[in-house]
């Protein structure tokens, strides 16, 4: 860092504790940024595809997460380096805005860069190379848009649904069963949308796991699953045509907010309040039958006494229900949250056709079904398996099946998978590079290169010959001119995806194109760094 001098000579410090930072300028930053942004991509490179491997990732507290979600990986890595960062929230705004093809988009960022990298070395300046990339981006998207199908579905015919959500779930652990669980997250999808305005909310999806059982008992319950039990053993385990009265309120007699004392002398005395108690809890419990509720949710808890009431009285309950689900159970059976007791009506009760208990093999747990509600837009998904890291995997695989399913839904054009739009989008722009003068042609053909890395990728993790495999479906592509042709990742012996049934969602690759360029035009433009150096 050199000094400044005013005009009678005197030094004076431009940067504070400029000693102690360290500072990478020209050159010299880019390429520490590119080399960051590469290694992350390479990392995810491995898991992308249907054979893609999954990594295995250790919290500080010894938490163990296996996965081959893009998104997930990066979320758990911890990444110190700044431009290490940019491409964890680049992955985390594609999760965020379209759920599925997190890994995708960073390899394909890490591709850019690494293209780009070369570039700086010829000597052209980085916003020329981030401006060429600008233009091909534009002409990939528009090319993705002409080469895209439309696919029409309806509530009875939700096959086309499916296949692009086997697609999605294809590379992940819980593929031996993706037909089962495409098809559970479709119905899931289709139960909660409001297909006039085509928007899906997906909150009202609860997806639950439980440890045991196996991947194959995975259900789909067109109504509320509680991880709770009835507060008594002997109260009724099996509730038709409930009507549920939801509390927010302590279901047990008033304590005063003060401080206060009572002064008990006599047996007589004790045995008054006691009945007084009693009696106050007595009530309770007679306006809730005299309402007509058969079934009270709770969400704080009550004292064994009352527990012991209720049962007589014939009043099934349950304890300590969380707020969230609370509101989960108010949507399905259409009943009110009510937060004070004197406000309990017979219009705000919940209707359930059938409530049940349900135990689980030789295990004590139990859980609560709520079904055949009076509002079936609130559906849960129930995960069994056999462990809890596979649970955690397949919520994870869920989750993209369902923000896959709701794309379609917003949208419903889609490309096929498998490399292919990578591959037709890289001819295209090769083909529309000359028509640039200047130097932005050789970035708009470096993004042409970097785009043949998914499919090359692809081809890598599949144990084919990558360069070999490319090739002969790029020229495949040129001479047939079908955009159809990609990587054949699942050797079923035939390069055409539509004949494999390999979709993608088009606003998905789209989004992937814009993040990833937008992402790597911000760490060309960068070209001074000033770090606090370690000690």
């Amino acid at each position: 860092m050199a000094l400044a001098f005013d005009e009678y000579g005197r030094p004076f410090i431009i940067l504070r504790e400029q000693e102690s930072k360290s500072r990478l300028r020209g050159l010299d930053a880019q390429k520490a940024n590119i080399s960051a942004g590469t290694a992350v991509a390479r990392i995810l490179r491995t898991s992308l595809g249907p054979k893609g491997m999954d990594k295995m990732l250790q919290s500080p507290d010894g938490d163990i997460t296996i996965t081959n979600d893009g998104a997930t990986i990066l979320e758990q890595m911890d990444v110190d380096n700044q431009i290490g960062k940019l491409m964890v929230e680049l992955s985390r705004s594609q999760d965020y805005e379209i759920g599925d093809g997190t890994t995708g988009v960073v390899v394909m960022a890490g591709a850019l860069l690494e293209q780009a990298e070369r570039l700086l070395e010829r000597g052209i300046h980085p916003i020329r190379v981030a401006e060429g990339y600008e233009i091909a981006s534009k002409i990939a998207v528009d090319h993705l848009q002409q080469i895209s199908h439309k696919f029409e579905f309806n509530p009875t015919n939700i096959e086309p649904l499916v296949q692009t959500c086997m697609t999605t779930l294809s590379s992940k652990i819980v593929n031996r069963c993706k037909r089962s669980l495409a098809e559970i997250a479709v119905k899931a999808v289709m139960a909660v949308a409001d297909l006039e305005r085509k928007d899906v909310n997906l909150d009202l999806i609860k997806i639950e796991g439980k440890v045991g059982g196996k991947l194959e008992d995975t259900e789909l319950i067109y109504g509320i699953l509680v991880d709770k039990d009835m507060s008594h053993p002997q109260m009724p385990k099996h509730i038709e045509d409930a009507k549920i009265a939801i509390l927010t309120c302590p279901f047990e007699p008033p304590k005063p907010k003060t401080k206060h004392k009572v002064d008990i002398d006599t047996v007589e005395k004790f045995q008054t309040l006691r009945e007084q108690e009693r009696k106050y809890f007595d009530d309770m419990v007679q306006q809730c039958k005299d309402v007509g509720a058969t079934l009270v949710i709770c969400q704080w808890g009550f004292d064994d006494e009352a527990n012991h009431l209720l049962m007589h009285r014939n009043l099934p309950a349950v304890r300590w229900v969380g707020g969230v689900e609370l509101e989960l159970i108010a949507i399905a059976t259409g009943g009110r949250i009510v937060p004070r007791f004197q406000e309990l009506t017979a219009e705000k009760l919940g209707k359930a056709g059938l409530v049940r208990e349900k135990s689980f093999g030789t295990t004590k747990d139990r859980m609560l079904y709520i079904e055949h509600c009076a509002n079936s837009r609130a559906v849960t998904i129930f995960i069994r398996g056999g462990n809890k890291m596979m649970i955690e995997e397949t919520k994870r695989s869920i989750h993209d099946a369902l923000c896959v399913a709701r794309n379609l839904i917003r949208n419903n054009s889609i490309v096929y998978g498998g490399g292919a739009p990578e591959i037709s989008c890289s001819i295209a722009v090769e083909a529309a590079a000359d028509k640039y003068p200047g130097v932005e042609q050789y970035a708009v053909r470096a993004f042409a290169d970097a785009l043949d890395s998914v499919p090359m990728a692809l081809a890598e993790n599949s144990g084919l010959q990558p360069i070999e495999t490319l090739s002969a479906v790029k020229s495949q592509q040129i001479k047939e001119k079908n955009a159809c042709c990609g990587i054949d990742c699942n050797d079923a012996g035939t390069n055409d995806m539509r004949e494999q049934n390999v979709f993608e969602t088009l606003i998905g690759k789209q989004q992937q194109l814009l993040l990833a360029t937008q992402v790597v035009k911000m760490i060309l433009k960068i070209d001074d760094v000033i770090s606090p150096s370690e000690y």
